[in-house]
């Protein structure tokens, strides 16, 4: 389910990803950085947690993001306005100015889940991301399942449980989250109200949207950035766009060099079962 990476030969729309698991930022200078740069809300935010594992996920994913901002954008770290949606999705405030490193548009995305965060950064459209560990823990996957469409419960229920169905299941959920926060709408869209169709091992061959979506230009990425963590990215895109991502590993402290993956063009529109 590893996402094939090639050599890009033609120009293309950068897309940025950035995959940290929090063993890459020691746990004193997580504090010591979101001291420095997390506005208020956010240093409140980090302070509600009842246990150390979940405010140290909080913390590290996002002192993660303000620096990938800053990288991005040239807007220092600790001087970034985020302002939040009513439904809780952040965006980046644009300076009266302009960005200092250009650019009209800029959106971005955080997932963070058992110990590893992903940040998605797209100068154009808009992009939603999502990251799970095929090893939940004590979250099981049945009442995720009855969230799908039919016909996905019914690609789901052709393996039998175990891992190989689990691998199923999650996919498609961090396909609809990726689709859901690219969007804004978080859970507040039904995920029974639209659907994907995947190729057996990766891929998707098929996506059925909403009765709300008349956009109709999205298009879809998995990836496996570590073994048992899957992701999936959510891009809109002009029909004539060729996209790419830029895959870096670890805490941003400056530009990596990146792996690269070319976007799919847009999975054919499917009709509703």
């Amino acid at each position: 389910m590893t996402g094939r990476f090639t050599a890009v030969l033609e120009p293309a729309v950068p897309v940025t990803l950035w995959f940290c698991p929090n063993d890459q930022l020691a746990p004193g200078l997580a504090t010591t950085l979101a001291a420095q740069w997390l506005d208020e809300q956010e240093r409140e935010s980090a302070g509600q947690f009842l246990f150390e594992r979940d405010r140290r996920q909080y913390v590290v994913a996002h002192v993660m993001v303000r620096r990938v901002l800053a990288l991005e954008s040239g807007i220092p770290e600790g001087e970034a306005v985020i302002w939040r949606s009513s439904r809780g999705r952040p965006f980046l405030q644009k300076p009266a100015g302009g960005l200092p490193r250009g650019g009209r548009e800029l959106d971005f995305n955080l997932s963070h889940a058992g110990g590893h965060n992903l940040l998605g950064v797209a100068r154009r459209h808009r992009i939603g991301v999502d990251v799970e560990r095929l090893d939940r823990r004590e979250q099981g996957l049945d009442g995720v399942v009855h969230a799908f469409a039919p016909e996905e419960r019914e690609w789901v229920a052709r393996v039998p449980p175990g891992r190989a169905r689990d691998v199923r299941v999650l996919r498609l959920w961090t396909l609809k989250e990726a689709y859901s926060k690219a969007r804004g709408l978080g859970l507040g869209l039904s995920f029974d109200s639209f659907s994907f169709d995947l190729d057996e091992d990766h891929g998707v061959r098929g996506f059925r949207p909403p009765d709300d979506d008349v956009s109709h230009r999205w298009r879809f990425v998995e990836l496996e950035p570590v073994p048992g963590v899957l992701a999936a990215v959510a891009l809109m895109a002009d029909e004539d766009e060729t996209l790419v991502i830029e895959l870096h590993h670890g805490f941003p402290w400056a530009r990596s060099s990146p792996k690269t993956l070319t976007v799919p063009r847009a999975a054919p529109l499917r009709g509703a079962v």
